[in-house]
C-alpha cells in the first residue's frame, strides 16, 4: 500500500468515516515492521484538529466485532486505540526537552492592543490582463477557465488544443494559506507570504512548467501517464525540479538560509549549478543559498508537510526557527530581548486555529520568563 493511501486511510479513520474493509487493510498495514511508529505520529498531529473526537475501543474502527475469528486481530489494534484515546485529553504536546524544574514561575505577559490575528484562506490572483482579483473564504469568482470558492482556485482544462501559454499568478501574504488545481488536476497548497506563477492551460507535448517565486508549497502532481507524458517542472531562482508524478513541498522564503525540498512520495530529481540528484521518499535536499552546497538526508515527512492540514509540527527546532514560521502565519514581527533563547529547541504540536496568546502561553510555560505583545509585535524575554 503507496503512502497517499496510508494517509488517507489514516484520516478516515481519525474523522471516524473508515470502512470495515478499509479497517482491515490498514490493520494489516499496521501489523508490518516499523509502521507503528508513523501510525502514532500520524494520529497525534490529526487528532488535534478533531480534538473533541471522543475514541473508545467499541466504535474506534465505526464497527461492532461480529465473527469470534477477528477478534484477536482487533485486540491487537484495540491496544494502540488506547495510546489514541489518550491523546484526546492531552493538554502538553508542545515542550522543551530541557527544562528547568526549579526555576520560578513565569511572570504574567503584557498585552498592549494585541492585534495579531490568527490566519485566514486569503490570496490575490492576478490574471493574465494583470488585474488583481482579492480572494477568500467569504468571496467567489469565475471566469471561461477558472472557479475560486472558500480555500482555493480550480482551473478548468481547455478542450482545444492550447498554442501559446497563458500565465496567471496566486499570492498569498503574510497571514494566510490557500490551494489551487491546475488545468493538468496538479493541486498545489500554498502557505503563507507565497507566490507561485503557472499557466492558465498546458501545452500538449512540451514540459508542464510552474515557478515558486517565492514562499513555501506542497504539490500532489498530476501523473504524466494522464497528461501525454509530458514531465513537470517546478522553477525557482536557484534551482530545479523536475517530477513524473509525486507529491513533495518546496519550501524556498527568501529569509531562510536554505530551501527545502522534501519527498512524500514518486520520484523526483533536483538541479543547482548543473548538479542534479534525485531524492527518494522520506528524503530531504537542503540547498545552503549562500554556500551552493546540496545535502540530502532522511527527514520526518509529517512534521515537514503538516502545515497544509491545519497543524504545526516541530521536531527539535530552535525557537528562532519556529517564531519565524509562526510570524508568517500570524502576519506579525518577533523580537528576542532575551537572546539565549534563539536557540532553544522545542518540539511538539500546535493547531494553526490557536491564537498567538495561547501558542505563546505553551512556550512560556517552558522556557519563557515572559512576553510583550505590542499591537503586531511580540517581544520575548
Amino acid at each position: 500500500m503507496n503512502q497517499t493511501k496510508v494517509d488517507k486511510l489514516l484520516l478516515k479513520l481519525v474523522e471516524n468515516r473508515i470502512s470495515r474493509t478499509e479497517s482491515e487493510e490498514l490493520l494489516e498495514w499496521l501489523e508490518q515492521e516499523g509502521n507503528r511508529e508513523y501510525f502514532n505520529e500520524f494520529v497525534a498531529i490529526n487528532q488535534l484538529v478533531n480534538a473533541k473526537r471522543n475514541f473508545t475501543n467499541k466504535d474506534l474502527l465505526g464497527h461492532k466485532i461480529e465473527k469470534e475469528t477477528r477478534k484477536r486481530r482487533y485486540r491487537t489494534y484495540f491496544k494502540y486505540a488506547a495510546a489514541i484515546a489518550g491523546l484526546v485529553t492531552a493538554t502538553f504536546l508542545f515542550r522543551d526537552d530541557i527544562i528547568d524544574l526549579g526555576k520560578p514561575e513565569a511572570r504574567s505577559p503584557v498585552i498592549v492592543d494585541n492585534q495579531i490575528r490568527t490566519g485566514t484562506n486569503t490570496a490575490v490572483l492576478t490574471l493574465e490582463d494583470g488585474k488583481d482579483v482579492h480572494l477568500d473564504s467569504e468571496s467567489g469568482f469565475s471566469t471561461q477557465n477558472l472557479e475560486a470558492k472558500e480555500d482555493q482556485v480550480v482551473y478548468r482544462p481547455k478542450k482545444d488544443g492550447v498554442k501559446e501559454v497563458a500565465y496567471n499568478f496566486l499570492t498569498v501574504p503574510r497571514g494566510g494559506q490557500f490551494s489551487l488545481t491546475l488545468s493538468d488536476g496538479t493541486v498545489v497548497w500554498l502557505n503563507s507570504e507565497s507566490k507561485l506563477k503557472y499557466p492558465v492551460d498546458f501545452v500538449e507535448g512540451k514540459s508542464r512548467e510552474v515557478h515558486l517565486i517565492y514562499g513555501e508549497a506542497y504539490f500532489d502532481v498530476a501523473s504524466s501517464d494522464d497528461n501525454h507524458g509530458d514531465d513537470f517542472k517546478v522553477y525557482h531562482d536557484q534551482q530545479e525540479i523536475r517530477v513524473l508524478g509525486t507529491q513533495f513541498n518546496l519550501k524556498a522564503y527568501g529569509d531562510e538560509p536554505e530551501i527545502l525540498t522534501t519527498l512524500v512520495e514518486g520520484r523526483v530529481s533536483v538541479t543547482h549549478g548543473g548538479e542534479t540528484l534525485e531524492i527518494v521518499p522520506g528524503e530531504q535536499s537542503r540547498l545552503n543559498v549562500g554556500t551552493g552546497v546540496v545535502k540530502v538526508s532522511e527527514v520526518d515527512v509529517l512534521s515537514e508537510t503538516s502545515w497544509r492540514n491545519g497543524i504545526f509540527s516541530f521536531k527539535e527546532k530552535p525557537l528562532k526557527e519556529i517564531m519565524r514560521t509562526l510570524s508568517r502565519w500570524y502576519d506579525m514581527e518577533v523580537v528576542f530581548e532575551n537572546k539565549a533563547l534563539e536557540d532553544k529547541k522545542f518540539k511538539g504540536v500546535l493547531r494553526k486555529s490557536q491564537s498567538i496568546e495561547e501558542v505563546l502561553s505553551v512556550i512560556m510555560s517552558n522556557s519563557l520568563d515572559s512576553y510583550e505583545i505590542n499591537r503586531k509585535t511580540v517581544i520575548l524575554k
